[in-house]
């Protein structure tokens, strides 16, 4: 029986990742293009303005806002030390009161503050979190280049948070051999893997670890 071929842009059943951050992954970068198959010319590059929420009391669900939308996505296990993530919520703005209060406040593990209005624009969600004694909002500017290996999606991506400079290199795919196949190709065997939440902590200085370089 033959695998399904991964297809950019769509969404599948739950991926695994292989992801880290550091300042320089210029030998894998390049080993990346070279191996990648032709992709669609809207995902040779994009950019896009994001705003993470990160929580000091939660690793496990990882919130943020673009384009007026917030997307929450969840933990859900690690196998052979790559990453499951599944989609938790997708939401609108303005956002009702009851979503904060059900959805997305228990996501972030916090008390939830006092919630006054039945509507809220983003601004005034934005408000909400600077506010919160736990919360904290981060600005993530994304330049990401896209690849195909091994049928796997594949992007290296200049990462701005909250304008310190980094690189992030990444792996994806519902087949975790194709992953680890490129890995190897990739000659990134034995680099940490490091998920936006665990990277944007410990530029903030949330986590006391660097990153992978």
């Amino acid at each position: 029986m033959t695998k399904p071929e991964m297809q950019i842009g769509e969404i599948s059943k739950p991926r695994f990742e292989f992801r880290s951050f550091g300042q320089n992954f210029d030998e894998s970068a390049k080993r990346m293009s070279r191996f990648s198959v032709p992709i669609p010319e809207k995902v040779w590059e994009r950019e896009s303005e994001e705003i993470y929420i990160m929580s000091k009391a939660n690793d496990i669900n990882n919130t943020k806002l673009r384009d007026g939308k917030m997307d929450i996505k969840t933990y859900v296990q690690t196998v052979d030390g790559l990453e499951q993530w599944n989609p938790l919520m997708k939401g609108e703005f303005p956002i009702s009161k009851e979503v904060l209060l059900n959805e997305v406040f228990p996501a972030f593990q916090v008390k939830i503050p006092e919630l006054a209005k039945n509507t809220y624009t983003v601004e005034e969600f934005l408000a909400l979190i600077d506010a919160h004694p736990d919360l904290q909002r981060v600005r993530v500017y994304k330049q990401r280049f896209g690849y195909m290996v091994n049928n796997t999606l594949c992007e290296v991506g200049n990462v701005l948070i909250n304008g310190a400079k980094i690189v992030t290199i990444n792996s994806e795919s519902t087949e975790i051999e194709d992953i680890k196949k490129t890995i190897a190709d990739c000659k990134l065997e034995g680099v940490e893997n490091i998920n936006y939440l665990q990277a944007i902590k410990r530029v903030i200085g949330w986590i006391n670890k660097p990153l992978a370089n």
